[in-house]
């Protein structure tokens, strides 16, 4: 089985800002897929899709804990580290651009490094999507708790549907295909 773990806060005073674009992706699978969330032995909520062999999570403990979370994952569906991956937010990535990767380090994303700490390893896929817009992205600890600005929505918008059918493209053609094809 495969695990996509989007990365953001919970609470709707977090619905809307770039923090969150992890969550975004996997809700969009979820609405592909016609899959609906439930609550989890933990802090996360998750939607099993069995004829794609896949699971969906959103840690539900906050961004700089997901660590926790993605752990329990692994441990309740017996994941392997090759089948986990990441979906999260990068503010050094410019809007509209994504990054998947096999391995890797956090990248300053306090996300990131709580599911690194967490799981003592580096060694799985990860997903980065790019939040940088033309705006100022300095401090990035507040920029990524803003929404973005009214005429970047659009971009966001399809980057969310990119980074989907990156997700998609995981599952029906591998890894290494889909970076070729989306990075």
């Amino acid at each position: 089985m495969k695990a996509f773990i989007g990365l953001g806060n919970p609470g709707s005073e977090y619905a809307n800002t770039k923090h969150n674009a992890g969550f975004w992706v996997v809700d969009e699978l979820a609405r592909r897929w016609s899959v609906a969330f439930q609550p989890g032995k933990g802090s996360f909520v998750y939607a099993e899709v069995p004829e794609k062999d896949s699971l969906l999570v959103k840690p539900t403990s906050g961004m700089n804990t997901s660590g926790v979370a993605v752990k329990m994952v692994i441990q309740n569906w017996n994941i392997d580290l090759a089948d986990l991956h990441i979906v999260l937010d990068d503010v050094d990535l410019p809007l509209g651009s994504m990054r998947l990767r096999p391995k890797g380090g956090d990248g300053c994303h306090r996300g990131m490094e709580s599911v690194i700490y967490h799981l003592g390893h580096t060694g799985f896929p990860r997903l980065r999507f790019g939040v940088a817009a033309s705006d100022h992205k300095r401090p990035a600890e507040k920029y990524v708790l803003k929404p973005f600005k009214k005429n970047d929505q659009p971009e966001a918008d399809d980057m969310v549907q990119n980074v989907a059918d990156a997700v998609a493209s995981v599952l029906n053609h591998g890894l290494q295909k889909t970076m070729n094809d989306f990075n």
